[in-house]
């Protein structure tokens, strides 16, 4: 058989194999849905189109990508270098910790700590915490 008459007959069967496929009530079925509904699907096309667009503007406009990057910045920034903060102060605090020559806190120590600004705005705000934790839990209860 020549070159060109296989390649008919390859066409061909390929071309009865999409019309037996065609035939069967299932695929009928899903053209007839697909027809039906053509306009919402051109309008979908349409809309993702524009959004594909959108998107592509978007991604690849360098100015933009600059300002959403630099507005990131200045908002982890302050966290980060807050972050940084409380961690610095609690390794030096236990670095103190650790050279200290005291043996132990007593109770008098603990009565003169209290008086401490700092220990009372701690206390306070642990106190906060703690009556807000228990009015969710009784919120939660209750519903």
């Amino acid at each position: 058989m020549s070159e060109a008459t296989q390649t008919i007959t390859r066409e061909t069967r390929e071309t009865i194999d999409v019309l037996d496929q065609l035939m069967k009530p299932e695929v009928q079925q899903s053209l007839t849905i697909l027809v039906e509904n053509l306009p919402k699907l051109a309008e979908l096309v349409t809309i993702l189109t524009k959004t594909y667009d959108v998107v592509q503007n978007v991604v690849t406009d360098q100015v933009l990508i600059d300002d959403i990057k630099g507005g990131m910045e200045e908002f982890v920034k302050p966290i980060s270098d807050s972050a940084k903060g409380i961690a610095s102060a609690a390794i030096e605090a236990n670095d103190r910790v650790q050279t200290a020559q005291t043996t132990s806190i007593g109770l008098f120590g603990i009565l003169r700590m209290l008086k401490d600004p700092q220990v009372q705005k701690m206390l306070q705000v642990s106190q906060a915490f703690l009556d807000v934790m228990a009015e969710r839990r009784e919120q939660k209860e209750q519903h």
